[in-house]
């Protein structure tokens, strides 16, 4: 097999292309063939040594995959030799092949191609879990979505479309905006031509959007926050922006609002049969074209240092999806 191995966390040049014995699985393992593996904020963290999670060097990257069932290990009963799935391990995503574990397969049901299986999990479950879960979103209510074309921006709009609310997005370009549009967005904004709170106002007729969900973090955080709506509910999902904002105590207060962190692996974790139950949820929406990843583009495995750089110019609209 082949993988890139991170030996130094020192940034995505460090990484190197290097082929590897094939592992055997051990118990509660699957050997993956993995046809696809997307790339997410995190896998850029993570070799720079700033993500939350520091796995043991050395270390392949690659968050989340699918892919085929080469090998089971001992103990594992619900899964067989030849099936597709896809997972989110967090690493081992970009090589040829890779040690699942067997609890964090997600099954394919026939008909979801690998492309879209490997963009699948960490957006729509992050997205699912804020909006249904933490938001208790209801149908009629208006959400706010920050940073709208990228990946959990955009599977946000699909779930909020699915669930009958009224979608605002707000992304950095007309080309992004036009995007969002064509997911569902009701309405759109700018923020690099336009003024947030003001569009804002306009667009609510005063009363300010219900949910705001903001994987972004930065600048524009706290003008968000002042424009919510009563009772309204202000989803912390990331800071891809960069700098961690922080908000004034007093505008919870004044809005009735609510400040609800979203952490979706730890919930995962800390409740799997609810997780499960999500999963299972957001794989039938899918299979009724409910909803549906937004591929920016596919890549050769061998790219993955062009990859990265098309990520950090923040160009990439949807998931970047690596292939073997």
């Amino acid at each position: 097999m082949h993988a890139w191995l991170c030996e130094n966390p020192t940034g995505v040049d460090a990484l190197t292309w290097k082929e590897l014995p094939t592992p055997t699985p051990a118990a509660g393992q699957v050997l993956l063939k993995i046809e696809a593996a997307s790339l997410n904020f995190p896998d850029l963290l993570i070799v720079q040594n700033k993500y939350q999670m520091k796995p043991e060097l050395p270390f392949v990257p690659g968050s989340e995959y699918a892919g085929t069932i080469e090998a089971v290990g001992e103990g594992v009963t619900h899964l067989k030799v030849g099936q597709s799935v896809a997972c989110l391990s967090g690493t081992g995503g970009f090589g040829t092949h890779t040690l699942a574990p067997a609890k964090l397969c997600m099954p394919l049901p026939p008909g979801f191609p690998a492309v879209d299986a490997a963009a699948f999990i960490m957006t729509y479950a992050t997205s699912h879990h804020a909006l249904v879960d933490r938001a208790a979103l209801k149908a009629g209510e208006t959400v706010l979505v920050l940073g709208a074309a990228g990946g959990v921006g955009t599977a946000a709009i699909q779930i909020a479309k699915a669930m009958g609310a009224k979608v605002i997005a707000a992304a950095s370009t007309d080309e992004k905006c036009a995007l969002c549009k064509t997911l569902g967005a009701d309405a759109t904004i700018n923020y690099s031509t336009e003024n947030l709170r003001d569009a804002l106002k306009t667009l609510t007729e005063g009363r300010g959007p219900d949910v705001i969900y903001d994987p972004v973090g930065g600048e524009f955080a706290e003008p968000a926050f002042r424009s919510i709506a009563w009772r309204g509910r202000y989803l912390v999902v990331g800071f891809a922006g960069g700098p961690i904002p922080a908000l004034p105590l007093n505008l919870p207060l004044l809005k009735g609002a609510s400040l609800v962190g979203v952490f979706w692996g730890d919930f995962a974790r800390r409740e799997p049969q609810a997780n499960a139950a999500m999963m299972a949820e957001l794989a039938q929406w899918y299979g009724q074209g409910k909803i549906k990843p937004v591929i920016d583009s596919t890549m050769p495995m061998a790219d993955l240092k062009a990859a990265y750089a098309h990520m950090g110019s923040r160009g990439v609209k949807g998931k970047l999806v690596m292939v073997n």
